[in-house]
């Protein structure tokens, strides 16, 4: 919990601590997101009040329910929606929340294993249907980059954009993760560096299309090297909020930057996302880029994942 603006700590809460909401949930898992690092750590502004419980993911099973969508027994989970930012989130035993948030779990994932999708997951499939509905396609032998790769939405990208025939470049500024991003499916790796150099408004096409997890330099670079009619999914700001671009890329050869926000993504498109996730993601990909880490070891998590320290995905287990 975050007491007041700084760094989270663990402390003890009791049922009168719990907000308002019509469904209370036992939290069995949570997950690690850059978001959270940020909370935890008290180095972004995330949270909008406090006392604040941090953790913008949950996983468990309804306890009681005043919605009729609802009933004791049912495996749900959470992502986004305000979590740890203007309502106490899943870094608990147990939280209460809106009915309208929840997502049934689906039928092939354990609650531990949605929370190894979690946000970050959730994410990476919303920028792989909007690569999609620009046009962006397996098959044509064109590499799709993904930046950031080792992290949590990069790796969760990595392996999906390679399990639907996509040929995936995969960027990293971490030489030890080249391993374990060839197994997830990378067909190549790229240095960090080679994008986080100022670029020219235009530069040779490379990319059919791209999912960005860090902004800043690096965005404007794959925005210049991306080819004619391609698209950027952009959804992170790991690099920066800042954008140093020109609008070469979008008048001289019709790139398409397409915004990714999972926060208040509506319930509709969650459920096309889930049911994605459920059919596209390799299940021995995913525990490959997952580790379980108890809820003890969040505040130490959260100053890894900012440092760049953390590969893949950190399901927390809560013990509700």
């Amino acid at each position: 919990m975050a007491p007041e603006p700084g760094p989270a700590a663990l402390r003890e809460c009791s049922d009168a601590d719990l907000p308002e909401g019509d469904v209370t949930v036992a939290v069995s898992h949570s997950s690690l997101n850059y978001k959270d690092g940020l909370v935890v750590t008290g180095s972004g502004r995330i949270a909008r009040s406090y006392p604040m419980v941090c953790g913008i993911d949950l996983a468990g099973v309804v306890e009681a329910s005043d919605s009729p969508d609802w009933r004791a027994g049912d495996e749900v989970l959470v992502t986004g929606w305000g979590l740890s930012e203007t309502h106490p989130g899943g870094y608990t035993q147990r939280q209460r929340v809106r009915s309208e948030w929840l997502t049934r779990r689906p039928p092939s994932f354990t609650l531990a294993q949605c929370m190894a999708i979690g946000t970050a997951g959730l994410t990476a499939m919303l920028c792989l249907l909007a690569l999609e509905r620009a046009g962006v396609s397996a098959g044509d032998g064109e590499e799709v980059l993904v930046t950031g790769a080792g992290g949590g939405v990069g790796s969760v990208a990595v392996a999906l954009l390679a399990g639907l025939g996509h040929r995936v470049a995969a960027a990293t500024g971490r030489e030890a993760l080249h391993d374990y991003l060839r197994e997830l499916g990378a067909a190549s790796i790229v240095a960090r560096e080679e994008l986080d150099q100022p670029s020219k408004p235009l530069e040779s096409a490379r990319w059919s299309g791209a999912i960005d997890t860090v902004g800043s330099q690096t965005l404007a670079t794959v925005l210049a090297q991306t080819r004619y009619g391609g698209a950027v999914a952009a959804c992170g700001r790991a690099g920066g909020t800042d954008l140093p671009t020109t609008v070469a890329p979008f008048i001289l050869r019709g790139v398409s930057l397409l915004g990714i926000d999972s926060v208040m993504c509506p319930a509709a498109l969650r459920e096309i996302a889930w049911s994605r996730l459920e059919r596209d993601l390799p299940a021995a990909r995913l525990d490959a880029m997952t580790t379980v880490e108890p809820l003890s070891r969040v505040p130490e998590l959260a100053a890894e994942i900012l440092a760049g320290r953390v590969r893949g995905r950190v399901v927390i287990e809560t013990g509700g």
